[in-house]
């Protein structure tokens, strides 16, 4: 059974009349060479002496049509012996009937074996590849000398993944051949990340609407790899559609039932289909059979007779036709002159004369030598040791199809000519596949060069085999065309899928700082770990850079400039302060506090170079602990000097007070006396002279030096205490900042106790502000050198600094953070050492002619009779009073 012609002819529909069998049209000269091959195998067979030497083959031949109603048509015909088809009678005479060898597609064969299956007819079929058929359940008596599909799905499946293409779209024809075909296929990419673009299925029935609406699919994807599962007629109009849309620029994948077909193979197509790729059955030379081709007698049937009028376009005479027959050529209006039956083929070249690939026909020719084989070994079996009950054997002239199907599963012969040894594994055969390659010769004509094979048996590192050097792919190229939706992502990146379509369509989205991708298509980014951050790259961890403020980066050197600078202007204004020590204004000073003031400053200045360099354990602590102790003895030196200056304000305050009393009195009494008539008698108030006298007097402080030195101590002492507190329970210590900033670690010092930090440092501060409360409460003391006002001064710039400290150093991070703290201590030190010793020693050095005990005396009383008083002003309030008494009464 052959599908000789391409489809069923039309007919008008009418039920009034008997029905009778459809006409065939669209004559295959491809599949005439089908037939003429068994033939020449037959003859062959024949002829042997050591194949079926005493009997004969006959045969019988239908027409499929390429349709499943001509297939099981021409099956019940078979069976029945009949012309007409009648189910489940044997009508027919003569030898017995041994194997059916087609019935050429999926789709009839499987028609055919189902039909087959229940007589156990065996079914040899040379070209169907269906999956489905190897099922023994539904079809226990098919055999092929055909691959299965399931090796040519994953052969697909292979190259696709071989050339990294995961973006393909797929065609297949409207059967179970291209169903099943397509659909192993899908299964093995799909799971291996391929994507589909889309999925189109040929129609069996012409459907134009149909066709262009597969080529808009095809014009419209970006998929340049397209999968074609599908006979060569089913395929042929879809082609014929794509020459005329001029859709170039794809490459095509072949399955073995079009790829050295003919019919798909017609001038023109280079344009479309040059470069396509498929898989192709083994390929043999058949001795002797292209004269047998040649040699052709066009009046042996009616078959012949229409290949010889479709091939010269000329009639014969009206004849009857064969079994399955089709109108003669001249009842088609076909033109053309009479056949004479001299023409000769050898003039022509075309699919029919072609042996060049001779792959389906080569099975074909190796389908027919199994059944021979088979009833070989059959004629030839043993009496008493046969394979059926009893060990009996079958009459070669009588037996049960049954009985040939047990030789033929167990057949096991090699080839004439080719050596290639066939067997039945379980009715299929080995999966071998020659990789063939669309290639534009020097004609303009397509060639068909091998360029690879396949082996289905092979284990799967080494069943594809290709020649990359030997591919001529579309329009040319050396190099294989890309197929992706999206292209890779690259190291750095990850994919990100895109809502809706395939999960090969992705965005590359850069990797997060801190994150990496180091592979092709990642689909997370790794997070670096703790020391680590991504480059710029964001392939690759890298350490992260070690930051500290050093001691020789600019900045660093900046710094210890100027911290020793402030320590050693402050060690000068000490030595300044050693060379005048018996000078009048540092004796009013207490030289012992003004050194022990000196020293904190210098302490402070240099334990801001402490603060540089890599943190370590003993630097975190001396920095700390040195700084907080530092200040407390500072701010508490000044707190001293600041509490006897507010003493003084407050006695004076109270003199001055008592003074204006006494002397509001002594005038009244004055004034009293006058009116009485008594000029002689002078009224005094001795005790609240006596009292101004006492509480005026400048030696007479509340606070000695000695208390002012008891209180500097004793605030120190304090810190001292808290600080070794803490520096036992929890000290300072250096840590591995890697949260302030991503890509740096910064080496830095953890306090260790946030409540010690601040109970330690606000300690600090309240000796600032008591220092500062003092201070301005006697900042109205007037003499020539003002201390309070200086030390309300240095207090306000120590906190101005202090205060914008706080956002500045929120505000910086890292390496600058601890800038900002050194600067803060500088300048606060600075700011101190210059408001509270720069007008000292400006009198020292600059102006001594002031530095005398007259100097450190008050200054005279204002003209506007205010008065206000200094540290020295005190001695002469009482005596003032005194004289301002005397006057008056003198003058009365």
């Amino acid at each position: 059974m052959f599908p000789v012609h391409s489809r069923i002819a039309s007919s008008d529909g009418n039920t009034s009349r008997v029905p009778v069998s459809s006409g065939c049209e669209g004559f295959n000269f491809r599949t005439f060479r089908w037939t003429q091959t068994m033939l020449f195998a037959i003859n062959e067979i024949n002829e042997k002496n050591d194949l079926l030497p005493n009997t004969d083959l006959g045969y019988v031949i239908y027409d499929s049509c390429f349709t499943i109603s001509k297939a099981v048509e021409g099956t019940l015909t078979y069976l029945t012996g009949q012309d007409e088809a009648v189910p489940n009678y044997r009508c027919g005479t003569g030898a017995p009937l041994a194997s059916l060898v087609g019935a050429g597609g999926s789709d009839l064969s499987i028609a055919t074996a189902r039909i087959l299956g229940l007589y156990h007819f065996p079914q040899v079929s040379y070209s169907s590849t269906c999956s489905a058929l190897k099922s023994k359940f539904q079809f226990p008596t098919f055999l092929r000398t055909i691959p299965n599909d399931d090796h040519q799905s994953t052969a697909m499946a292979q190259m696709v993944l071989h050339f990294g293409w995961t973006w393909v779209g797929t065609i297949a024809a409207d059967d179970d051949y291209g169903k099943y075909g397509i659909k192993g296929f899908k299964e093995q990419v799909e799971e291996a990340g391929v994507c589909i673009s889309f999925s189109e299925v040929l129609p069996k029935v012409s459907s134009p609407e149909a066709i262009q609406r597969i080529v808009q699919t095809v014009v419209e994807s970006t998929a340049k790899i397209i999968v074609v599962f599908s006979s060569d007629v089913d395929l042929s109009p879809l082609i014929a559609e794509l020459l005329q849309h001029n859709v170039t620029n794809r490459t095509w994948i072949a399955s073995e039932a079009w790829v050295t077909s003919a019919l798909i193979n017609h001038p023109g197509v280079s344009s479309v289909l040059s470069g396509t790729l498929g898989f192709g059955v083994k390929r043999a030379d058949i001795p002797g059979l292209q004269r047998h081709l040649l040699d052709l007698d066009p009046y042996d049937d009616g078959l012949t007779e229409e290949f010889w009028e479709t091939l010269f376009n000329c009639t014969f005479s009206d004849k009857a036709r064969w079994l399955n027959s089709t109108p003669p050529r001249a009842a088609r209006g076909v033109p053309g002159g009479l056949c004479t039956g001299t023409e000769s083929l050898a003039q022509l070249n075309n699919t029919y004369s072609d042996i060049s690939q001779l792959r389906i026909t080569y099975s074909v020719y190796k389908a027919v030598y199994a059944v021979a084989h088979a009833l070989h070994n059959l004629e030839h079996c043993e009496r008493g040791k046969g394979p059926f009950i009893g060990n009996s054997c079958a009459d070669i002239t009588d037996f049960e199809p049954w009985q040939l199907m047990y030789y033929l599963k167990n057949v096991r012969f090699k080839v004439p000519n080719t050596e290639e040894e066939i067997y039945f594994d379980d009715g299929d055969v080995e999966g071998f596949y020659d990789i063939i390659n669309w290639q534009v010769n020097s004609n303009g004509e397509i060639s068909y060069v091998t360029v690879g094979r396949y082996n289905g048996s092979a284990v799967r590192e080494d069943r594809m085999n290709i020649n990359h050097h030997s591919i001529v792919w579309n329009n040319e190229m050396l190099e294989p065309p890309r197929s992706v939706c999206s292209e890779n992502c690259q190291p750095g990146t990850r994919k990100g899928i895109r809502q809706g379509e395939p999960v090969c369509c992705f965005d590359c989205i850069p990797c997060a700082d801190g994150e990496i991708s180091n592979t092709t298509n990642a689909r997370e980014c790794i997070l670096c770990s703790g020391d680590y951050w991504s480059n710029d790259a964001n392939d690759a961890c890298v350490p992260k850079i070690i930051e500290f403020l050093a001691f020789g980066e600019p900045l660093g050197i900046t710094l210890i400039v100027i911290s020793a600078f402030g320590a050693l202007v402050t060690i000068g204004v000490g030595v300044v302060f050693i060379v005048h020590i018996g000078t009048p204004l540092v004796k009013a000073n207490d030289a012992l506090l003004s050194f022990s003031l000196l020293l904190s400053l210098v302490v402070t200045f240099l334990c801001a170079i402490v603060f540089l360099g890599e943190p370590q354990h003993w630097s975190c602590m001396t920095s700390q602990v040195a700084l907080a102790l530092g200040f407390a003895l500072c701010l508490s030196s000044i707190m001293g000097k600041a509490a006897v200056l507010m003493l003084r304000a407050q006695a004076l305050k109270t003199a001055r007070t008592r003074a204006r009393a006494a002397a509001k009195a002594a005038k009244a009494a004055a004034e009293a006396a006058a009116d009485s008539g008594r000029p002689d008698v002078i009224v005094t108030n001795t005790n609240n002279i006596n009292d101004a006298n006492t509480c005026a007097n400048p030696e007479v402080d509340y606070l000695t030096c000695a208390h002012q030195r008891a209180i500097a101590a004793v605030a120190t002492l304090i810190q001292v205490i808290a600080c070794t507190v803490w520096l036992i329970i929890l000290p300072p210590h250096p840590v591995k900042n890697t949260s302030a900033q991503n890509i740096k670690i910064i080496l830095e010092c953890d306090e260790g106790s946030v409540v010690f930090i601040c109970c330690i440092f606000g300690y600090d501060i309240l000796l600032a502000l008591m220092a500062f409360i003092f201070a301005f409460t006697a900042r109205k003391l007037e003499d020539h050198f003002s201390e309070a006002k200086s030390v309300t001064f240095g207090m306000l710039v120590f906190f101005i600094v202090w205060i914008s400290f706080v956002p500045a150093y929120l505000s910086t991070r890292g390496k600058f953070m601890v800038a900002v703290q050194i600067f803060a201590i500088l300048a606060s030190s600075f700011g101190m050492l210059t408001c509270i010793f720069l007008p000292k020693c400006y009198v020292l050095l600059v102006k001594p002619e002031r530095n005398t005990e007259e100097m450190m005396r008050p200054r005279a009383r204002p003209r506007d009779g205010t008065w206000t008083g200094t540290s020295a002003s005190l001695a002469t309030a009482a005596t003032e009073v005194n004289a301002t008494i005397a006057s008056t009464a003198i003058d009365d």
